[in-house]
């Protein structure tokens, strides 16, 4: 968690405002791969 987010698991689960923005920061992660992953899909499939 300290590596990717730069939090570690204690102060995670102590900080809500560290909370909040690291699952705002996965949350975009995920949308931006789901959008990358769409665009290699179709280019395959093209």
């Amino acid at each position: 968690m300290h590596q990717a987010h730069g939090i570690g698991y204690e102060d995670y689960c102590r900080k809500f405002k560290e909370r909040l923005r690291v699952e705002k920061n996965r949350e975009q992660e995920y949308k931006q791969g789901r959008i990358i992953g769409a665009q290699i899909d179709r280019r395959i499939n093209i």
